[in-house]
């Protein structure tokens, strides 16, 4: 770990290479690459080669490799890598680590991934590629190196590579598994493309001749020794999108055949861009100064002298657009809002007020069908375009109401050192460090700026960057062009979600009909169960009573007199009683007998008075209704039919 005293020489040598004034800035990128001062130039600088050089010419650290996507994300402000060679004083040169490259070979219709060491020779690769492929080394062609051919004994480090490249393997002793296919490939490597390229600066044309499979750097080194525009201050325009990696052939790039348009300046320096600020600035009063003679046309544009220059009218205004230590960005939007409103008018977008994290949330998170896209504003009141692009394009109707219905619209001032760098934070955290690069590098005068992002799945993608110097034309149709896109991404995460809540619903339904079923077979079982319960209460009752009218039968029959016999000296009644199954019952009783004792015989045989009618069937009578403590002599005696 760097003492203070070390840590404070390596930000002053940080800053003194890179450019960058803001010292909180500094040292969160230097924290970033825990205080290493070559990591730390190479992130910010982007490189030729991946090699970072000292004054000594020895190598002394390790560049960032850049994959496609990053790359595509960066062409805006970085068109090509370029090597960094600043004086690096003695004391910063240390031990070089081993360095791990990357190598993607294409064959044919497959890919090998190839990870070496630099201290590796070419033939270890093709040694490698043997094994996967299985093709001899003795046949194979390994192409696509920036340098050109290159022998098997050749060391990698000799090579200046960067971490990530691409390589193909061409084998024309051996016969192509599909002729067609082989065939186009090697037709499309053999063609020659025709580049037109403008010298921005001199306004020169040249008209270059490379092969299929010549590199864009082999392009972009061409251009240099043509211009004498470094590859690293080459600013380019008219590669295509696909053109995201310097390493890439041109038949792979894109290009139209046979002759591509092409465009090449020279990217300032960020001392040049303090300069050139320094020199409009200059102009801009010198001009103030005047008479005013040759601007009294001025109004006829719409705009007034103050919006014209914009850095003058700036220094008459009171209030910033944003505080410069808000507490909170909420409370930051709140005051860029009110100030807005202020100097332009209440017809301007809708700003989001909230963190930048919020307007994610409500851009990206939501149902398919309700997400927009987001448009972040950057103001600077130092540039001269801010007043015009406000006025004019920002507050625009059809730009409001366009931004309205498709776009979570949300600003931030970048006039401010301290606001500039919370903001880059912000960008770093959200977007990449590829993105606040390339915001960090724009010159104030290509303010306000208008990023276009897009939520995907997995992050946020930047589809446009807008500059201030743009007509309202230009920037409607931008605005469309990335609302086209979206839409597209759109119906897809609409197709996807309808198809994910069609499978919940159906899960749902599903689950729901199974907890009906075992609530269902939950009722059915418990109806059987009670049934089964009542049926066996209901036995057990049944059997009570069974047993207890048989107790109370064997009872009765115990207690009943023993049946006189028919040779009595007593007067006895002989009964013959028939029950309801059609059988007859006989005894004999004494006259003397209570009608009670017939009862008793009667339950005795399953047939209690209590249940069933006792009936004479001459004359017919409910002997039941009777006294049963009456003999029956007595009973005889007061029937009148008897007497």
């Amino acid at each position: 770990m760097a003492s203070n005293m070390d840590r404070e020489m390596i930000l002053a040598d940080f800053q003194a290479c890179t450019g960058i004034e803001n010292i909180d800035e500094a040292i969160t990128l230097l924290e970033q690459n825990n205080w290493d001062l070559v990591a730390a130039i190479n992130g910010v600088i982007p490189q030729e080669n991946g090699i970072l050089q000292s004054e000594y010419g020895g190598e002394t650290g390790q560049g960032p490799a850049y994959g496609p996507a990053s790359q595509s994300a960066a062409s805006a402000s970085a068109p090509s890598s370029s090597a960094f060679r600043p004086v690096v004083p003695s004391r910063q040169i240390v031990e070089r680590q081993p360095r791990m490259l990357d190598f993607r070979v294409e064959y044919r219709d497959r890919n090998v991934d190839v990870v070496l060491e630099d201290s590796c020779t070419v033939g270890e690769i093709k040694q490698i590629l043997e094994n996967e492929l299985q093709i001899p080394v003795s046949k194979m062609l390994l192409k696509g190196w920036k340098t050109g051919d290159v022998e098997d004994s050749t060391v990698l480090k000799t090579l200046h590579l960067p971490k990530n490249n691409c390589l193909y393997v061409l084998t024309p002793d051996l016969p192509p598994p599909s002729s067609s296919h082989a065939g186009a490939l090697q037709e499309s490597l053999n063609q020659n493309f025709m580049l037109i390229v403008t010298h921005r600066e001199v306004q020169r044309e040249y008209n270059l001749n490379f092969s299929g499979s010549s590199t864009i750097q082999e392009v972009k080194r061409n251009v240099y020794d043509l211009t004498s525009i470094p590859v690293r201050h080459q600013l380019w325009e008219g590669w295509p999108p696909s053109a995201t990696d310097d390493s890439m052939c041109l038949v792979a790039a894109g290009l139209t055949y046979p002759c591509h348009q092409l465009t090449v300046g020279r990217r300032s320096s960020p001392a040049q861009a303090r300069e050139e600020s320094e020199e409009q600035c200059t102009d801009v009063h010198m001009v103030s100064d005047s008479d005013g003679d040759d601007f009294e046309d001025a109004p006829e544009f719409g705009v007034d002298d103050g919006e014209m220059f914009g850095i003058a009218s700036s220094a008459l205004r009171k209030s910033p657009m944003m505080p410069e230590n808000a507490e909170n960005e909420g409370d930051a939007l709140l005051q860029f809002t009110a100030e807005f409103s202020s100097r332009y008018g209440d017809c301007h977008p809708v700003y989001f007020i909230g963190s930048l994290e919020a307007a994610f949330q409500e851009a990206f998170y939501g149902k398919a069908r309700d997400r927009k896209l987001l448009a972040i504003y950057l103001h600077h009141d130092e540039s001269v375009l801010t007043n015009v692009f406000c006025s004019q394009m920002l507050c625009a109707e059809s730009i409001v109401s366009y931004l309205s219905q498709n776009f979570i619209t949300w600003a931030w001032d970048m006039t401010k050192e301290a606001n500039r760098a919370r903001f880059l934070t912000m960008c770093t955290k959200h977007f990449g460090s590829v993105v606040a690069q390339t915001i960090r590098t724009q010159k104030t005068d290509q303010f306000p700026l208008f990023l276009i992002i897009m939520g995907k799945r997995s992050s946020n993608e930047v589809l446009n960057v807008i500059q201030g110097n743009t007509t309202v034309d230009e920037l409607m149709m931008r605005l469309m062009a990335a609302v086209e896109i979206f839409m597209a991404q759109q119906q897809e995460d609409i197709k996807d979600e309808d198809e994910r809540e069609a499978r919940e619903n159906m899960k749902r339904e599903q689950d729901e009909a199974y907890r009906l079923s075992l609530e269902a077979d939950r009722a059915k079982r418990e109806a059987h169960e009670r049934e089964v319960a009542e049926q066996s209460r209901l036995e057990q009752m049944r059997k009570e009573q069974e047993e207890e009218r048989e107790a109370i039968r064997l009872s009765l029959e115990q207690s009943l007199p023993p049946e006189p016999k028919e040779e009595n000296t007593e007067p006895v009644s002989k009964l013959r009683i028939r029950t309801p199954s059609g059988e007859f019952l006989e005894r004999r009783f004494l006259a003397s007998s209570q009608l009670r004792v017939v009862f008793d015989f009667v339950a005795s045989k399953g047939f209690p008075w209590d249940e069933f009618k006792l009936l004479s069937t001459f004359p017919r009578r409910d002997v039941t209704q009777l006294d049963p403590n009456k003999s029956l002599l007595e009973l005889t005696s007061e029937d009148p039919q008897r007497r």
